[in-house]
């Protein structure tokens, strides 16, 4: 299995540190991860959120292959209808090149109304702004010259110099959460990010079949947030206010968006010292505790719901990294050599 880490680059305004030290610090972790033996470093992008949640992830993986030689460097995910996608073409292949062929460009139509807003897309386009950008970036990275017609894109003869050194193309990943565009990424032969919900696996993993693909060949990606401490009062000590502030966010977002059924329950929750007694039902599911607590949580997981890729949410908004830190510390050896 392959063991990744989540970093959202949250600096929220209880907590904040100045951004340059804040940012510093966090590419200063995925150095202590792949040093750790971790795979994957997965970048994840909103806009115009208070805490400067991540809103430009090419950068960012740009400075990440720099500094890393061995760990792989994903998109989860770029929210593709509001990129142009002969420039996410031609920067992800360009981030390929820095990586030597590390990345995975992970993709999603998004949800937050106040972002299509933000850039002035209709947010009624995004499916189809999602399905040509994903037809005209693997046409890019695959053909010369490549030329393509649609509602949103028309282009003619072009050839993108340099190509990435993956062969045939990085891998091309999608996140979905609602039937249709998890069936859409099936469609499109990408493979699927997921939150750790068994129904979206079973949906896209039959949908591959109804397309004649096999799933064996497919990833499939699990998120969910985690923090191992060494006795579980001191984990959930630990991360308690700082999940409670980034599941509010989220619990919102997704409320505003509408796409969900009973997504307004999400923004309703207890208390941050209650949290603990209500895992289940909040968003992302964490695991917090001991390793064998988090560990038995995994186990559980990966047994119900096809895994090939574990990504874990650790660094959490404002949270201290020498915290996270010793959670992927605590991973990395009581854990991760099984999972391997």
């Amino acid at each position: 299995m392959n063991i990744g880490l989540l970093f959202p680059f949250r600096n929220p305004p209880q907590w904040r540190k100045p951004f340059p030290q804040f940012y510093a610090e966090q590419l200063r972790q995925m150095q202590i991860a792949e040093t750790l033996g971790y795979d994957t470093i997965w970048l994840t992008e909103h806009h115009f959120a208070e805490d400067g949640y991540s809103p430009s992830l090419l950068p960012i993986a740009g400075a990440v292959a720099g500094m890393t030689s061995r760990v792989r460097i994903g998109t989860f995910l770029l929210l593709l209808p509001l990129h142009n996608a002969v420039r996410v073409a031609e920067d992800a292949a360009t981030v390929d090149i820095l990586s030597n062929g590390r990345f995975d460009l992970g993709l999603g139509q998004g949800y937050s109304p106040a972002e299509f807003t933000g850039y002035g897309i209709p947010r009624s386009e995004r499916a189809s702004r999602m399905e040509e950008g994903i037809e005209v970036i693997r046409g890019m990275w695959t053909q010369d010259p490549f030329s393509y017609q649609g509602k949103h894109y028309n282009l003619k003869n072009i050839s993108m110099i340099p190509k990435a050194p993956q062969t045939p193309h990085p891998p091309l990943w999608v996140g979905a959460g609602t039937r249709k565009a998890v069936e859409r990424a099936a469609r499109l032969g990408c493979h699927f990010l997921g939150g750790g919900d068994a129904g979206s696996q079973a949906t896209y993993d039959a949908a591959l079949k109804t397309h004649g693909r096999d799933p064996k060949d497919f990833h499939a990606a699990q998120l969910r947030w985690v923090h191992v401490g060494p006795t579980y009062e001191e984990a959930w000590s630990d991360v308690q206010y700082h999940l409670h502030y980034m599941l509010s966010q989220y619990g919102a977002w997704v409320a505003a968006a509408k796409d969900f059924p009973g997504a307004e329950k999400a923004a309703q929750l207890p208390p941050a010292t209650e949290l603990r007694n209500v895992t289940e039902q909040l968003i992302g599911r964490p695991i917090v505790g001991t390793p064998e607590q988090v560990g038995r949580q995994i186990e559980a997981m990966t047994k119900q719901i096809r895994t090939t890729h574990l990504v874990m949410g650790m660094h959490l908004p404002g949270l201290d990294p020498a915290k996270s830190q010793r959670s992927m510390e605590l991973f990395a050896k009581e854990l991760m050599p099984a999972l391997h």
